[in-house]
């Protein structure tokens, strides 16, 4: 096996993911009803799936939902009394996780969305499981469990998943633009916001280049002061034909999406970070400094 064969494997088998994470989250009573006030908590790849997660059920006006970082979040502070709160992790045992959801009122139902179903997180208290495991990876940057554990979620909202499987199919196969030199930027809108975010980082992590993100309308207040010929901007959703102007008259390169959906452009992203990380001569499979999960504080 080669330098990046474990992550490639693992996040072409997403579409597979997808379909079967579809099944569990129709219909899935341990997942937020129409109504109910949610907390979702995660840290870094699992918060921003649990804000996309936010922003398409706000959007869809099934009811109040808020998304913390779990290290900041250390109880209901503002009596926002939350009806569920969702917890997502892979590996079940991320220490700030952990104790964040110790700080939920003992009468509040926690379901845990894990990829390790016999973890600390799942085991903690009565609490709820959507067992993911087999949507777990051995590389050390997430993959196919976040993207998948967003499909439980959105399919439990009513989404139509069949369009996202086929667009990341597409994805799979679809060209990838030109690495810049300096800086690669990653927009979107809506919750391909949140997906930007989650774009950055997987270039940060397999890679270890440095990338921004930020939604689409922000981009021009400010952080376009540091575009350049060397800059990448690339659009999770589509870039407006004023934003494209304002980028590209600065020298920088610009990139549409190929899909019309943000979460399957993400897999497109995930091919071009571990096409980066080999050019650079590095391992997309186990990225130095990082692990599986932090378990110290």
């Amino acid at each position: 096996m080669t330098l990046g064969d474990l992550t490639r494997a693992e996040l072409a088998s997403q579409p597979d993911c997808w379909r079967r994470a579809r099944q569990i989250g129709t219909g899935n009573s341990a997942l937020p009803a129409a109504g109910e006030r949610v907390l979702m908590l995660g840290c870094g790849t699992s918060y921003y799936m649990g804000l996309a997660y936010a922003a398409l059920r706000e959007a869809a006006r099934l009811g109040m939902t808020d998304a913390a970082v779990a290290s900041e979040w250390a109880g209901d502070v503002a009596g926002r009394n939350y009806d569920r709160v969702i917890a997502i992790s892979r590996s079940g045992t991320s220490i700030e996780l952990l104790d964040a959801v110790s700080h939920v009122d003992a009468d509040t139902p926690v379901v845990a969305v894990v990829g390790t179903p016999d973890s600390p997180l799942a085991e903690r208290g009565q609490r709820q499981i959507v067992d993911l495991s087999f949507a777990d990876e051995q590389s050390v940057v997430q993959t196919r469990f976040a993207t998948t554990s967003l499909t439980v979620l959105r399919a439990s909202l009513g989404e139509d998943i069949d369009k996202d499987i086929d667009a990341a199919r597409e994805a799979l196969d679809a060209d990838l633009p030109t690495r810049p030199d300096q800086q690669l930027v990653m927009l979107g809108q809506g919750w391909g916001s949140a997906l930007a975010q989650e774009a950055a980082l997987k270039c940060r992590e397999a890679a270890s280049i440095w990338a921004e993100a930020y939604p689409s309308g922000e981009y021009r207040h400010g952080p376009l002061a540091v575009a350049g010929p060397g800059t990448l901007v690339w659009g999770l959703t589509p870039l407006s034909a004023v934003l494209v102007s304002a980028i590209e008259a600065t020298g920088a390169a610009t990139e549409q999406p190929l899909t019309a959906s943000p979460q399957a452009e993400l897999v497109r992203v995930h091919r071009f970070a571990v096409d980066w990380a080999l050019a650079r001569g590095r391992n997309p499979d186990r990225p130095a400094h990082l692990s599986r999960s932090v378990l110290h504080i």
